[in-house]
């Protein structure tokens, strides 16, 4: 009986514990909210200041936006389908749409560089005025969100395979799930007001 009770009362603060673990990352993503919040309001302050130089009708080259629009938002739909993967009990579907989510988050990443590298290759640097200091800070802060996303998702997968879907593996699963469609909603704005509005 005193074992019984022993094992209950481990149980209980192990949920405990998983419970502020997800409230941690809650709070972790109003800290987030907050931080895009000041870089859109800082992006949109800017975004006249060109200082003469180029603007971002100019620059933006609205094809590969659209192309990097896509793949992150079906890296979105392919986490989904590894949460229901998950609730399946299905350790190597969750792991293969896990990989799928990663590669596509990559390309997204690749997409992001090349165009960073070829505006600045065009000497439109974080420098050359107020509207491109705005531009680099606020998309750069996504792209490392989603780079940090990978790092964890690759960690993430490694646990998986050794240790299978656990209580720890299954909140881990809801909680960079819920991180990247986060990302996604983020990214959303940042194709509205940077570069559609930018276009237009």
């Amino acid at each position: 009986m005193a074992h019984m009770g022993a094992h209950a009362h481990s149980h209980d603060e192990h949920h405990d514990l998983e419970s502020m673990r997800l409230m941690g990352f809650w709070i972790f993503l109003i800290t987030d909210c907050i931080l895009f919040g000041t870089l859109f309001a800082t992006y949109i302050v800017l975004h006249g200041n060109t200082a003469g130089g180029p603007t971002a009708s100019e620059l933006f080259e609205m094809p590969g936006v659209i192309a990097e629009t896509f793949i992150l938002l079906t890296s979105s739909f392919t986490s989904g389908l590894a949460v229901l993967s998950m609730n399946q009990g299905n350790r190597k579907g969750l792991i293969g749409w896990l990989v799928v989510t990663a590669l596509l988050g990559a390309s997204f990443i690749a997409l992001e560089l090349t165009e960073f590298v070829k505006l600045v290759h065009e000497g439109a640097t974080i420098s050359t005025s107020g509207f491109l200091s705005g531009f680099y800070v606020l998309v750069g802060t996504h792209g490392l969100h989603v780079s940090l996303g990978l790092v964890w998702m690759t960690a993430l997968m490694i646990q998986l395979g050794r240790r299978g879907i656990t209580n720890v593996t299954r909140r881990k699963v809801n909680v960079i799930s819920l991180y990247w469609h986060f990302l996604d909603v983020v990214w959303i704005f940042v194709f509205t007001i940077v570069y559609l509005m930018g276009v237009m």
